[in-house]
């Protein structure tokens, strides 16, 4: 079933006072079925962070629309889009967005006490989460009081905590080091095979070798796929650096 229904997604930014139009998506088609694990990938200036924006509904396609589990994000009032992103999505962002002033257990209950939740029913959910991930001792600790790997497991328990249809990564492992990059990765597989949904938009090959399915975006357009199907990770690896580079000499698609 597909949690995700993306249907020609255009966008066109119009610079100050209408002088220029800037197409950064041009027809963007695909879908997410419940339980995948998604890597977006593409050069700088490919579409990648607009196309995130406009899934977190944190920004509006010029045309096309996108379905989440169903409803359609542009039919969804702005009174209602920060309920519904909170109630639906999950993001895990590359620096954290962790509140220094916070604990981290207060971060990771943080969208629970903005839903309101009893405080009984939020400390149900923290704790198998917060064991789950291995932080379950830091709780009383300030972000500013742990590493990098460690404030990325809080992360990812912030976004785990709602039980969000989907988890929207952007560029998760870019902060880390090659440790707490191999150990986040590990984490994301783990909790995909659990059936959480993940997408995931990286600039990593490493990263994006643990997805079950990648998607290249060149000019704004979904240029290539590739599906990991029996691939170990070292081999999609090589699968995924063989079309980044064509990606960059500007070849044709396999």
């Amino acid at each position: 079933m597909a949690i995700l229904e993306v249907t020609n997604i255009k966008k066109i930014y119009t610079t100050r006072f209408g002088a220029n139009k800037v197409q950064a998506l041009s027809n963007v088609n695909f879908t997410v079925e419940k339980g995948e694990y998604i890597a977006i990938m593409g050069e700088s200036g490919s579409g990648k962070t607009t196309l995130l924006n406009i899934l977190a509904a944190l920004d509006k396609p010029t045309s096309g629309n996108v379905r989440l589990d169903g409803h359609d994000l542009s039919s969804v009032k702005e009174s209602k889009i920060a309920e519904f992103r909170r109630d639906n999505l999950g993001f895990v962002f590359q620096d954290f967005n962790l509140l220094d002033t916070f604990t981290i257990k207060d971060n990771i209950l943080l969208p629970l006490v903005l839903e309101g939740k009893h405080y009984k029913e939020m400390m149900e959910k923290l704790q198998p989460i917060t064991y789950k991930l291995g932080i379950n001792e830091l709780l009383s600790k300030y972000p500013y009081e742990v590493s990098g790997g460690q404030k990325q497991r809080a992360a990812v328990a912030r976004a785990l905590i709602t039980s969000p249809k989907l988890i929207l990564a952007d560029e998760p492992t870019g902060a880390l080091d090659s440790k707490s990059t191999d150990e986040l990765l590990e984490l994301f597989t783990k909790i995909n095979k659990e059936g959480q949904t993940i997408l995931m938009v990286t600039h990593s090959v490493k990263a994006a070798s643990h997805a079950g399915r990648v998607l290249f975006i060149k000019d704004g357009e979904v240029f290539h796929q590739i599906y990991r199907g029996n691939s170990s990770n070292e081999q999609l690896y090589q699968k995924i650096s063989d079309t980044l580079t064509i990606l960059a000499t500007g070849g044709e698609k396999k």
